[in-house]
Formats: structure tokens, sequence, C-alpha cells
């Protein structure tokens, strides 16, 4: 803060060469809560406990490894000349697409492995991660980062800002767009709005709550990234996360349709693992029976 406290120093903790940046406490907060939330929840859908945790040992480096990968690709002239930052994680660049990716292919590959419903599986996690990218974002907060375009103070005072957020969106004299504010509030509404949805009866089928995340976000991002000013691009005319944004969207639909003409249909979210199993032992002694009889 350049008015009153002056800029918040990016660093939280420093001594000697060891320094702790409050990007990474933020992001570690987030894991954490998004852990315990997703944690809880496995429980009442009937899945083994700790299933989460197992995932999480996986699916969190990976998806960091993922999520620089992404964002490193996107920015390879750069880092082909400054191939030290490539590590730098601490200084930025972390494409939250790229975790994403990284992460849901780890969790495809558990399941398969462990014999869990993917689709459970996911609507598990989809809200706790929603909720943890809307907490990850003050991190880009931190970091004066992940901001749009410049506009006058005036405009931010008349957003009925906080005097610290205003100023630490006054990056070298210049007021900036803080669009780390309007993902962060687009996700935490977005997770407040499924939780409802999945806790109510007879609405989310499996594999729905995951979607109605998907679509959510993808359209938040595709209207909040045409704001930014360090988009990743694809030549001078494609932000890439603006492209990926509406494949999604369109995919997700497209799913979601097919999804709902399946025959026989999909078993509500609510009814979690219990359900499927029991559903499963009854065939297996209708089956049985059936035999015996022959």
């Amino acid at each position: 803060m350049n008015g009153l406290l002056g800029k918040i120093d990016p660093i939280a903790i420093s001594v000697g060469p060891f320094r702790v940046y409050w990007y990474g406490i933020i992001i570690a907060v987030a894991i954490f809560v998004a852990i315990s939330l997703a944690t809880r929840e496995e429980k009442k859908r009937g899945l083994k406990e700790d299933t989460i945790i197992d995932i999480a040992l996986w699916a969190i480096p990976i998806g960091f490894v993922g999520a620089r990968l992404y964002y490193v690709l996107f920015e390879w002239d750069y880092y082909l000349q400054n191939p030290g930052e490539i590590i730098a994680i601490w200084n930025g660049g972390i494409a939250i697409y790229g975790g994403l990716i990284a992460g849901g292919l780890t969790v495809y590959w558990y399941t398969k492995k462990k014999g869990i419903a993917l689709a459970l599986l996911l609507d598990i996690l989809a809200p706790s991660v929603l909720l943890a990218q809307s907490i990850g974002r003050w991190g880009n907060f931190m970091n004066q980062e992940a901001h749009g375009g410049p506009v006058s103070r005036q405009f931010l005072e008349n957003l009925y800002l906080p005097e610290f957020i205003i100023e630490q969106m006054n990056i070298n004299g210049t007021y900036y767009h803080p669009t780390f504010l309007y993902e962060s509030l687009w996700s935490l509404l977005g997770f407040v709005i499924i939780i409802i949805l999945r806790n109510r009866k007879q609405l989310l089928r499996q594999g729905e709550v995951a979607l109605s995340y998907v679509l959510w976000y993808s359209t938040g991002r595709f209207f909040i990234e045409g704001m930014r000013t360090d988009s990743l691009w694809i030549g001078d005319f494609l932000r890439v996360s603006q492209a990926l944004s509406l494949v999604l969207f369109i995919g997700s639909i497209l799913i979601w349709y097919l999804r709902r003409q399946d025959y026989p249909s999909k078993p509500y979210y609510l009814e979690g693992m219990t359900d499927l199993r029991t559903s499963k032992n009854l065939e297996s002694d209708e089956k049985f029976n059936k035999e015996k009889e022959e």
C-alpha cells in the first residue's frame, strides 16, 4: 500500500537466504482447505477413508508440474533464453488450466487403478478445487500479477474496494483492473451455488457436479481473461485460455446432453458409492439365482 501502509511485500518471511513467499503460503492454505472439504465429503459418499489424501499425494505435485510446464511451453522463447527461471515458480507463472489438465489425468489414472467411479470422485473434488482457485488468486494479488489493463483510481473507488486492494493495484504509478479479484469472487460464488445444487435430492446425477464446475469456471474465465494483460497467446490473435475455455464450455454441454440420453440413467450424486455397491450386489445375486435355477 503506497498510501498509508506501503506496498505489500511478496515475501512473508525472510531469514538470511531463506525466504517464504506469500504466494506459496496462500497456495498451501488453498490446498489444505480443498483437501479438508473433499475428505469430509468422501465419507458421506461411501468412499474408502483417505482416498482423497492418497489422490492428493499424486495429483498435487503432478498438477504443479503440469501448471508450470503449460506456462513455460507458451512462453518458450523467454525461457529458452532464461532456463534458470523455469523452476522459479515463486515469481508466478503457474497456469491453472495446465494444473487442472495434469491433475485430472492423474485422477483418471488413480480411479482406474483403484476401481473407483471417476464421475463420483470428480464431483467430490470439483467444488473444493473451485474454492481453492478462489483462495489461490490472492497469491497473484500479493505478486501484483494476473491484473487487467490500466484504470483510474476513481474507477477502483467506485467499486467500493478497500484501500489495501486499490493501492496494491497501483503498479509503478498506474492503477490496474483487479482481475484476480474478479476471478476470485466468481469462483467463490460458483462454489456456493454448486454446493447448494449438489445437496439437492434428485437433481444432479453423478458427473454433473463436475460438469457444472467446468461450465461455471470456463464462462467466467473466458470473459475475465479478455481483460488481462498477461495472457498466454497463440500467435498475436488468440488467447490460449479463452480458446480453451470455449472448448471446455461447449464440450461440457455436449457431454451433459449425451449422458442424459443414456439408459439406464446415471445414479444421482447423493446416492454415492453405497447404493452403487448395493445395486451391483443385487445384480450378482439375481444372476447367481438364475444360473442356479437353470
